[in-house]
């Protein structure tokens, strides 16, 4: 199942601001490039401007687990590396998108708006390079339980992949509805290897609302999407599988396709946007472990405002990697992953219910046995915390409901 909406727009040149010079070296109506930059109101909610004179991403790899990036993109030219793919089935290599959602995502992470002379689409990290790992198409399975097995395949050899390559950052924007003990495995050799992994919870909110996977693993940073108004967006699941939220209704970004811009609405794009906020983090703090650049995205998040620490609309809350830029404070120790669901898990295992999870196939996920629907107070996840990012202008659009159709995989 697809987790963002995408809608294609066309390209003309204008006149935009000075962003292009903050760097050397997507819908359905044509847009100027101006208004490109201008309909991009998560970059201006978050000061982008303001952290990119200190940190742009430079030095960091962002390993994107997707459908392929295409480095043609104008957005995207010299920020794709040689990857991997994992797709023998489909045309092409790791740089040939078959459904254009894996290079938006890299889009929304690096994009450095080159395109028309310093006017096109920019990533919230567009100084971090990308390393693309082209998992198979979904679809093509004969039943669920088999494309759930071909898809946690490819992702636990995609996943060992990105951190053998030396990607401190992993995103995963995809997702199938039930985990594997390989991609289990997989999770906890990349932790060990230094890397961080953000996935994409679903956009089954507002229906069956299930866990999937990889985002309830334990160690997997699940991340859900907020709209316009800080608020949980109706698609975006919610439950214990939930860590944090970031920005994922309608996001203007370099894409796959004909125009290579799109409009795409998601926790696709939530976790793109986390994933860039690791690796604008690090890049400014080069020789801070995966644990402790995880911790102070946690302890700068814009909490949510219930009075609780955690709800399971938005996690811990919403990310701020501006506030974390300027004071990150203490970091804590190298060692220790800052989320309780990895050690919770270690402990509760045994060797009878690991065998149990093995023939399953499905371990535990992230607080099992305890999922159940937000109560009406929290459902939304608002919070006012996130200060002074500007938003209060963007609050022009509703949430953009999207309805999608379920399958065996989500592009979370």
């Amino acid at each position: 199942m697809r987790t963002s909406s995408t809608r294609h727009r066309g390209r003309r040149a204008a006149v935009t601001a000075v962003l292009g010079l903050l760097l050397v070296g997507t819908a359905g109506t044509p847009a100027s490039a101006e208004s490109t930059r201008e309909e991009q109101w998560f970059l201006d909610a978050m000061k982008a401007e303001q952290m990119w004179q200190t940190s742009t991403g430079k030095g960091i790899t962002v390993a994107v687990i997707d459908s392929g990036v295409d480095p043609n993109n104008p957005d995207l030219n010299g920020r794709v590396l040689p990857g991997k793919d994992l797709a023998p089935n489909q045309p092409g290599d790791e740089h040939t998108d078959y459904e254009g959602h894996g290079t938006g995502m890299a889009g929304l992470i690096a994009g450095t708006g080159a395109s028309g002379g310093g006017e096109g689409a920019f990533g919230l990290a567009p100084g971090s390079k990308i390393l693309p790992i082209r998992l198979p198409k979904g679809g093509t399975e004969a039943n669920l339980a088999e494309g759930n097995k071909v898809f946690n395949e490819a992702l636990a050899l995609a996943i060992r992949y990105a951190a053998d390559e030396g990607a401190r950052v992993i995103n995963i924007s995809q997702a199938a509805t039930a985990g594997s003990p390989q991609v289990t495995a997989a999770v906890e050799y990349a932790l060990d290897k230094g890397s961080l992994i953000f996935a994409g919870v679903g956009n089954d909110g507002n229906k069956a609302n299930q866990f999937l996977y990889p985002a309830a693993t334990p160690g997997v940073v699940g991340v859900a999407a907020v709209g316009k108004d800080l608020r949980r967006t109706d698609v975006s699941e919610y439950g214990p599988q939930v860590d944090m939220a970031a920005p994922g209704e309608d996001m203007l970004h370099a894409c796959g396709g004909e125009t290579g811009l799109c409009e795409t609405s998601g926790t696709s794009d939530a976790t793109a946007l986390a994933s860039a906020s690791a690796a604008l983090i690090w890049s400014k703090h080069p020789t801070w472990t995966n644990n402790q650049v995880l911790r102070v995205m946690l302890n700068t998040i814009g909490a949510p405002t219930d009075g609780k620490k955690r709800n399971d609309a938005i996690g811990y809350g919403i990310v701020r990697p501006r506030i974390a830029l300027q004071n990150p404070g203490d970091p804590g120790e190298a060692d220790v992953y800052p989320l309780p669901d990895l050690s919770a898990a270690e402990a509760s295992a045994s060797p009878s219910s690991n065998a149990s999870a093995t023939e399953a196939g499905n371990p535990p996920a992230k607080g099992a046995g305890s999922q159940t629907s937000a109560s009406s107070s929290e459902d939304n996840g608002s919070t006012s915390l996130w200060i002074g990012l500007g938003i209060g202008a963007a609050v022009l659009g509703g949430a953009l409901a999207a309805g999608f159709a379920i399958a065996r995989r989500q592009r979370a």
